[in-house]
Protein backbone atom coordinates (compact mmCIF):
# COMPACT_ATOMS: atom_id res chain seq x y z
CA UNK A 1 0.00 0.00 0.00
CA UNK A 2 1.32 3.63 -0.76
CA UNK A 3 2.68 5.44 2.16
CA UNK A 4 0.16 8.09 3.61
CA UNK A 5 1.38 10.62 5.97
CA UNK A 6 -0.06 10.91 9.50
CA UNK A 7 0.76 12.48 12.78
CA UNK A 8 -2.36 10.74 14.33
CA UNK A 9 -1.06 7.41 16.25
CA UNK A 10 -4.84 6.25 15.68
CA UNK A 11 -4.69 6.88 11.93
CA UNK A 12 -1.34 5.08 11.49
CA UNK A 13 -2.75 1.80 13.57
CA UNK A 14 -5.39 2.03 11.09
CA UNK A 15 -3.38 2.09 8.18
CA UNK A 16 -1.33 -0.78 9.24
CA UNK A 17 -4.71 -2.89 9.77
CA UNK A 18 -5.19 -2.15 6.40
CA UNK A 19 -2.17 -3.58 5.47
CA UNK A 20 -1.95 -6.08 7.98
CA UNK A 21 -3.16 -10.15 6.70
CA UNK A 22 -6.34 -10.55 8.14
CA UNK A 23 -5.93 -12.20 11.87
CA UNK A 24 -2.75 -10.47 12.23
CA UNK A 25 -1.43 -8.89 15.54
CA UNK A 26 0.83 -6.04 16.47
CA UNK A 27 2.96 -6.52 19.26
CA UNK A 28 3.43 -4.17 21.87
CA UNK A 29 0.25 -2.09 20.08
CA UNK A 30 -2.90 -1.66 22.62
CA UNK A 31 -6.14 0.12 20.93
CA UNK A 32 -9.08 0.86 23.27
CA UNK A 33 -12.19 3.42 22.94
CA UNK A 34 -14.53 4.91 25.06
CA UNK A 35 -16.29 7.91 26.04
CA UNK A 36 -15.88 11.53 27.63
CA UNK A 37 -18.49 14.43 27.57
CA UNK A 38 -20.35 12.61 25.17
CA UNK A 39 -17.04 12.81 22.83
CA UNK A 40 -15.32 9.55 21.07
CA UNK A 41 -11.69 9.07 22.72
CA UNK A 42 -9.64 6.29 21.51
CA UNK A 43 -5.89 5.43 23.01
CA UNK A 44 -3.09 3.76 21.52
CA UNK A 45 -0.81 2.70 23.40
CA UNK A 46 2.61 1.69 21.76
CA UNK A 47 4.95 -0.34 24.11
CA UNK A 48 7.44 -1.84 22.29
CA UNK A 49 10.44 -0.89 19.48
CA UNK A 50 8.39 -3.09 16.98
CA UNK A 51 4.97 -1.34 17.45
CA UNK A 52 6.86 1.69 17.33
CA UNK A 53 8.74 0.82 13.74
CA UNK A 54 5.20 -0.60 12.27
CA UNK A 55 3.56 2.71 13.58
CA UNK A 56 5.71 4.67 12.83
CA UNK A 57 5.63 6.45 15.70
CA UNK A 58 7.46 6.78 19.18
CA UNK A 59 6.39 4.47 22.46
CA UNK A 60 4.33 5.86 24.16
CA UNK A 61 0.57 6.94 24.90
CA UNK A 62 -1.95 8.87 22.49
CA UNK A 63 -5.19 9.85 23.78
CA UNK A 64 -7.46 10.60 20.60
CA UNK A 65 -10.60 12.88 21.05
CA UNK A 66 -13.11 13.34 18.55
CA UNK A 67 -15.13 16.98 18.76
CA UNK A 68 -17.24 16.72 16.28
CA UNK A 69 -20.17 17.91 18.48
CA UNK A 70 -18.15 21.15 19.04
CA UNK A 71 -18.17 21.85 14.99
CA UNK A 72 -21.86 21.31 15.03
CA UNK A 73 -21.97 24.03 17.87
CA UNK A 74 -24.31 21.82 19.68
CA UNK A 75 -25.35 23.20 22.68
CA UNK A 76 -22.87 23.23 25.52
CA UNK A 77 -20.42 21.46 23.40
CA UNK A 78 -17.48 24.20 24.43
CA UNK A 79 -17.73 23.28 27.95
CA UNK A 80 -18.12 19.44 27.36
CA UNK A 81 -14.44 19.39 25.07
CA UNK A 82 -12.98 21.27 27.72
CA UNK A 83 -14.03 18.85 30.17
CA UNK A 84 -12.99 16.07 27.81
CA UNK A 85 -9.68 17.11 26.57
CA UNK A 86 -8.71 17.88 30.07
CA UNK A 87 -9.72 14.67 31.84
CA UNK A 88 -7.51 12.63 29.02
CA UNK A 89 -4.80 14.86 29.58
CA UNK A 90 -4.68 14.97 33.55
CA UNK A 91 -3.69 11.84 33.55
CA UNK A 92 -0.83 12.00 31.46
CA UNK A 93 0.90 14.95 33.25
CA UNK A 94 2.94 14.82 36.84
CA UNK A 95 0.74 16.21 39.44
CA UNK A 96 2.56 18.90 40.68
CA UNK A 97 5.16 21.18 40.08
CA UNK A 98 5.64 24.19 37.75
CA UNK A 99 4.39 23.76 33.90
CA UNK A 100 6.01 25.63 30.85
CA UNK A 101 3.72 25.53 28.11
CA UNK A 102 4.91 26.44 24.68
CA UNK A 103 2.64 27.21 21.59
CA UNK A 104 4.05 26.01 17.92
CA UNK A 105 3.03 28.27 14.86
CA UNK A 106 3.14 30.66 12.60
CA UNK A 107 0.66 33.73 13.33
CA UNK A 108 0.50 34.56 9.67
CA UNK A 109 -0.49 31.22 8.62
CA UNK A 110 -3.90 30.34 9.70
CA UNK A 111 -3.69 26.12 10.23
CA UNK A 112 -0.64 26.80 11.57
CA UNK A 113 -2.03 29.31 14.34
CA UNK A 114 -3.61 26.44 16.70
CA UNK A 115 -0.60 27.11 19.23
CA UNK A 116 -0.47 30.72 19.60
CA UNK A 117 -4.15 30.93 20.24
CA UNK A 118 -3.95 28.24 22.80
CA UNK A 119 -1.32 30.30 24.71
CA UNK A 120 -3.64 34.01 24.23
CA UNK A 121 -6.28 31.72 26.04
CA UNK A 122 -4.19 29.97 28.37
CA UNK A 123 -4.40 31.02 32.45
CA UNK A 124 -0.16 32.21 33.12
CA UNK A 125 -0.15 32.07 37.14
CA UNK A 126 3.64 31.63 37.67
CA UNK A 127 3.75 35.21 38.47
CA UNK A 128 0.59 35.84 39.94
CA UNK A 129 1.81 32.58 42.50
CA UNK A 130 5.16 34.19 43.57
CA UNK A 131 4.29 37.65 43.69
CA UNK A 132 0.63 37.70 45.62
CA UNK A 133 0.21 34.46 47.20
CA UNK A 134 -1.91 34.79 49.71
CA UNK A 135 -4.73 34.56 46.67
CA UNK A 136 -3.35 32.60 44.07
CA UNK A 137 -0.96 30.05 46.34
CA UNK A 138 -3.27 27.08 45.43
CA UNK A 139 -2.93 27.45 41.91
CA UNK A 140 -0.10 25.90 39.92
CA UNK A 141 2.33 27.76 38.53
CA UNK A 142 2.47 28.11 34.99
CA UNK A 143 4.82 29.73 32.68
CA UNK A 144 3.82 30.17 28.73
CA UNK A 145 5.46 31.26 25.67
CA UNK A 146 4.44 31.04 21.53
CA UNK A 147 8.01 31.11 20.48
CA UNK A 148 7.15 32.12 16.29
CA UNK A 149 9.13 29.89 13.35
CA UNK A 150 12.62 30.81 12.76
CA UNK A 151 11.32 32.65 9.59
CA UNK A 152 10.15 35.64 11.41
CA UNK A 153 12.61 35.41 14.93
CA UNK A 154 16.29 34.04 13.33
CA UNK A 155 15.72 31.90 16.11
CA UNK A 156 14.48 27.99 16.44
CA UNK A 157 11.44 27.25 18.78
CA UNK A 158 13.37 24.51 19.91
CA UNK A 159 16.31 27.34 20.89
CA UNK A 160 13.56 29.52 22.64
CA UNK A 161 12.13 26.50 24.45
CA UNK A 162 15.53 25.10 25.60
CA UNK A 163 16.54 28.44 27.33
CA UNK A 164 12.92 28.67 29.34
CA UNK A 165 13.31 25.01 30.40
CA UNK A 166 16.95 25.75 31.96
CA UNK A 167 15.81 29.07 33.34
CA UNK A 168 12.01 27.70 34.54
CA UNK A 169 12.94 24.19 35.27
CA UNK A 170 9.43 23.10 34.97
CA UNK A 171 8.06 20.24 36.65
CA UNK A 172 6.77 19.33 32.73
CA UNK A 173 6.51 20.79 29.53
CA UNK A 174 3.23 20.68 27.81
CA UNK A 175 3.60 21.67 23.61
CA UNK A 176 1.03 22.76 21.43
CA UNK A 177 1.29 22.27 17.80
CA UNK A 178 -1.11 22.19 14.58
CA UNK A 179 -0.69 18.54 12.80
CA UNK A 180 -1.40 16.66 9.29
CA UNK A 181 -4.09 13.65 9.35
CA UNK A 182 -4.94 11.47 6.87
CA UNK A 183 -8.42 12.14 6.91
CA UNK A 184 -10.37 14.87 5.42
CA UNK A 185 -12.85 14.01 8.41
CA UNK A 186 -10.40 14.61 11.22
CA UNK A 187 -9.62 17.87 10.52
CA UNK A 188 -10.03 20.54 13.17
CA UNK A 189 -12.21 18.18 15.11
CA UNK A 190 -9.76 15.79 16.82
CA UNK A 191 -7.22 16.68 19.43
CA UNK A 192 -4.16 13.92 20.21
CA UNK A 193 -2.83 14.08 23.58
CA UNK A 194 0.47 12.11 23.89
CA UNK A 195 3.66 12.16 26.63
CA UNK A 196 6.11 11.36 23.51
CA UNK A 197 7.38 14.72 22.69
CA UNK A 198 6.80 16.65 19.18
CA UNK A 199 9.12 17.47 16.44
CA UNK A 200 8.27 21.11 15.37
CA UNK A 201 6.84 21.00 11.32
CA UNK A 202 6.77 17.72 10.79
CA UNK A 203 3.29 17.79 10.02
CA UNK A 204 4.45 19.42 6.57
CA UNK A 205 7.89 17.85 6.26
CA UNK A 206 9.75 20.47 7.67
CA UNK A 207 11.28 18.60 10.31
CA UNK A 208 13.15 20.40 13.18
CA UNK A 209 14.94 19.93 16.22
CA UNK A 210 13.02 17.38 18.43
CA UNK A 211 11.12 18.82 21.83
CA UNK A 212 11.57 15.96 24.04
CA UNK A 213 12.97 14.72 27.48
CA UNK A 214 16.08 14.58 25.69
CA UNK A 215 16.40 18.90 24.84
CA UNK A 216 14.50 19.82 27.13
CA UNK A 217 15.32 18.30 30.45
CA UNK A 218 11.96 17.90 31.37
CA UNK A 219 9.00 15.19 30.16
CA UNK A 220 7.55 16.19 27.70
CA UNK A 221 3.36 16.21 26.48
CA UNK A 222 1.64 17.35 23.29
CA UNK A 223 -1.48 18.32 22.75
CA UNK A 224 -1.79 18.86 18.95
CA UNK A 225 -4.91 19.35 16.08
CA UNK A 226 -4.69 18.21 12.74
CA UNK A 227 -5.28 21.14 10.49
CA UNK A 228 -4.27 20.10 7.29
CA UNK A 229 -4.28 16.79 4.93
CA UNK A 230 -0.74 15.90 2.82
CA UNK A 231 -2.09 16.25 -1.01
CA UNK A 232 -1.00 13.04 -2.15
CA UNK A 233 -2.28 11.08 0.61
CA UNK A 234 -5.79 13.39 0.27
CA UNK A 235 -5.71 11.90 -3.61
CA UNK A 236 -4.98 7.96 -2.55
CA UNK A 237 -7.75 8.01 -0.05
CA UNK A 238 -10.26 9.38 -2.98
CA UNK A 239 -8.50 7.22 -5.01
CA UNK A 240 -9.35 4.35 -2.33
CA UNK A 241 -13.08 5.52 -1.75
CA UNK A 242 -13.83 5.61 -5.27
CA UNK A 243 -12.43 1.61 -5.78
CA UNK A 244 -9.70 2.92 -8.06
CA UNK A 245 -6.34 0.70 -7.93
CA UNK A 246 -3.91 3.48 -5.72
CA UNK A 247 -0.96 3.97 -7.46
CA UNK A 248 2.80 4.55 -5.50
CA UNK A 249 2.75 8.06 -3.59
CA UNK A 250 5.91 8.90 -5.98
CA UNK A 251 3.49 8.34 -9.03
CA UNK A 252 1.30 11.15 -8.34
CA UNK A 253 2.31 14.41 -10.28
CA UNK A 254 2.84 17.02 -8.25
CA UNK A 255 1.70 15.00 -4.80
CA UNK A 256 3.82 16.53 -2.40
CA UNK A 257 4.57 19.68 -1.10
CA UNK A 258 0.66 20.49 -1.03
CA UNK A 259 -1.50 21.10 1.81
CA UNK A 260 -5.31 20.97 1.94
CA UNK A 261 -7.21 22.78 5.03
CA UNK A 262 -10.99 23.06 5.00
CA UNK A 263 -12.90 26.28 3.84
CA UNK A 264 -13.91 28.06 7.30
CA UNK A 265 -10.04 26.83 9.08
CA UNK A 266 -9.82 30.50 10.31
CA UNK A 267 -13.34 29.67 12.47
CA UNK A 268 -12.38 26.22 13.18
CA UNK A 269 -8.81 27.00 14.56
CA UNK A 270 -10.38 30.01 16.68
CA UNK A 271 -12.64 27.78 18.24
CA UNK A 272 -10.04 25.04 18.89
CA UNK A 273 -7.48 27.31 20.44
CA UNK A 274 -9.88 28.48 23.02
CA UNK A 275 -10.86 24.73 23.82
CA UNK A 276 -6.89 23.91 23.91
CA UNK A 277 -6.31 26.61 25.95
CA UNK A 278 -8.96 25.88 28.64
CA UNK A 279 -8.60 22.73 28.95
CA UNK A 280 -5.00 22.76 29.25
CA UNK A 281 -5.42 25.33 31.96
CA UNK A 282 -7.78 22.80 33.63
CA UNK A 283 -6.26 20.06 33.24
CA UNK A 284 -3.27 21.68 34.97
CA UNK A 285 -5.78 23.43 38.17
CA UNK A 286 -8.39 21.18 37.76
CA UNK A 287 -10.06 22.66 40.67
CA UNK A 288 -11.06 26.00 38.44
CA UNK A 289 -14.26 25.69 36.14
CA UNK A 290 -14.81 26.77 32.55
CA UNK A 291 -16.49 30.03 34.38
CA UNK A 292 -13.67 30.53 36.64
CA UNK A 293 -11.28 30.61 33.64
CA UNK A 294 -14.21 33.11 31.68
CA UNK A 295 -14.07 35.70 34.33
CA UNK A 296 -9.80 35.51 34.53
CA UNK A 297 -9.61 35.62 31.31
CA UNK A 298 -12.34 37.22 29.72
Amino acid sequence: MAQRRTDLAVEAHQLWREGAQAGAALTGVRAEEGVREGFAVNTVTISSPEGARALGKPQGVYVTVELDGLLRREEGAFARAVSAVSECLRPLLPQHGPALVIGLGNRAVTPDLIGPLAVDHLLVTRHLVEQVPEHFGDLRPVAAAAPGVLASTGMESSLVAQALARRLNPACVIVVDALASRSLDRLCRTVQLSDTGVIPGSGVGNHRQALDRGSLGAPVFTVGVPTVVDGATLALDLLEQAGKPAPDRGELPQGDGFFVTPREVDQRVADLGKVLGYAVSRALNPSLTVEDLDMLLE
